[in-house]
């Protein structure tokens, strides 16, 4: 017997995919400005990059176990935003916890107890977005993906736009760092309060007879095997540079004010991102999802290398600004191929979970890869981030080679 298709509710792509918007601000302020800094204050600056990576690797674990647990739970009981709204609690503890550290303690007392929130930063998000990332597989349509994830990405890229910007604010008028964790739990809650009332949190018509594969079934499915696997490539590429950005205006660009420096250069990131963003996913529902990460990965990975040999800052805020235009078209798109990906319309948040953990699991590596920044440092001539940007250029070229094994399905127009 032939089963219908699931019935899809109309949702306004905008609301949507509004936290988002709220979570990816919290998340640049967070790792790019705030977490650098802050671990200066607590150990000092010979092992910052150890300790940085450290941090993030710790957080990490949390953000690679718990979103395929907590996705399976969601397909059981069909709930999506009850998560959100609870895990957004949590995340809001774990940044007053780091406030706190940062106003009242020091040394390394202090950073234990960062960590502490951070863990539960880590925790309370992704408890939130887990069931939250099978809204767009589950809601849209296949010929509809590309546009919702185009949406997705702009939302992102303006979160992170809005994030630098305030960041650069509050640096140039000297504000305390505590205003900024305030803006954290602000861009957080109204971003929420939008997309909880505008998608109703029902349980999501599907077809019951779709199978739940298991693991090993999932990762046979060709599909989903390589786009994980590229995820994961391009996600190390990211998590190679990213962190080490504010000791990179610091140590090779020899900026006097490396944080508002480290603003600056997100924000051409930012912006060359929106622009690609706003009309990659529109693309790719109409050539294909892979042709536009050819383009994009092979743009990212010139401009990692290309930075390193950047005369100053100028010209490094113009490499920027073309990985910024490279990485707006990946994410415009890569939402879009990772839903195509999902083999069962059963576990659509499990299966979304475990390719979550294709973006966090790369954060494990900002600890080996911050002992290699600051080796390579001590041996003499930024041999550090040579080390650690020509590993971010590999990755991306890996990821643009390997996406030609996933067995793209040209979405096909649909009059449901």
């Amino acid at each position: 017997m032939t089963v219908p298709a699931p019935a899809r509710p109309r949702v306004n792509p905008w609301v949507l995919s509004a936290f988002w918007f709220g979570s990816a601000f919290h998340w640049l302020v967070l790792l790019l400005i705030l977490m650098p800094q802050n671990v200066v204050t607590f150990v000092g600056t010979t092992h910052k990059g150890t300790f940085l990576g450290l941090l993030t690797g710790i957080g990490a674990v949390l953000a690679l176990v718990l979103p395929p647990l907590v996705g399976a739970h969601s397909d059981r009981t069909g709930k999506r935003l009850l998560y959100l709204r609870e895990g957004l609690i949590v995340n809001l503890a774990g940044v007053a916890v780091m406030a706190l550290a940062v106003a009242t303690l020091g040394g390394m007392t202090g950073f234990w107890v960062y960590v502490l929130g951070f863990l539960l930063v880590q925790f309370g998000n992704n408890f939130a977005t887990a069931p939250y990332s099978a809204l767009i597989p589950e809601l849209v349509r296949p010929e509809q993906r590309g546009r919702y994830s185009g949406v997705m990405a702009m939302l992102q890229a303006l979160g992170q736009l809005l994030g630098a910007v305030s960041a650069f604010a509050v640096g140039a008028l000297h504000l305390p760092p505590l205003v900024l964790f305030a803006l954290i739990a602000g861009f957080l809650v109204v971003p929420a309060i939008v997309t909880l009332r505008g998608v109703p949190d029902t349980v999501i018509a599907r077809d019951l007879h779709a199978p739940t594969l298991s693991w090993r079934a999932l990762f046979a499915h060709q599909p989903f095997l390589w786009v994980f696997v590229t995820r994961v490539l391009f996600s190390l590429g990211q998590y190679s540079v990213q962190p080490f950005l504010q000791y990179y205006n610091k140590d090779v660009l020899r900026q006097a004010d490396p944080e508002t420096s480290t603003s600056v250069m997100l924000l051409c990131i930012i912006v060359g991102s929106i622009v690609s963003a706003s009309v990659g996913g529109r693309v790719s529902d109409r050539v294909g999802r892979k042709p536009v990460i050819y383009v994009a990965g092979s743009v990212m990975a010139a401009a990692a290398l290309l930075l390193l040999i950047a005369p100053g800052f100028g010209p490094a805020l113009a490499l920027a600004a073309a990985f910024g235009l490279g990485f707006g078209a990946f994410t415009s798109v890569d939402w879009a191929l990772g839903s195509d990906a999902m083999p069962s319309q059963s576990s659509y948040a499990r299966d979304m979970g475990i390719w979550h953990v294709a973006f966090v699991a790369p954060q494990m590596s900002s600890a080996p890869q911050g002992a290699l920044l600051d080796w390579g440092n001590a041996q003499g001539g930024n041999l550090g981030y040579t080390l650690v940007f020509g590993i971010a250029a590999l990755c991306f070229m890996l990821g643009v080679v390997l996406i030609r094994n996933v067995p793209e399905r040209r979405p096909q127009v649909s009059a449901a």
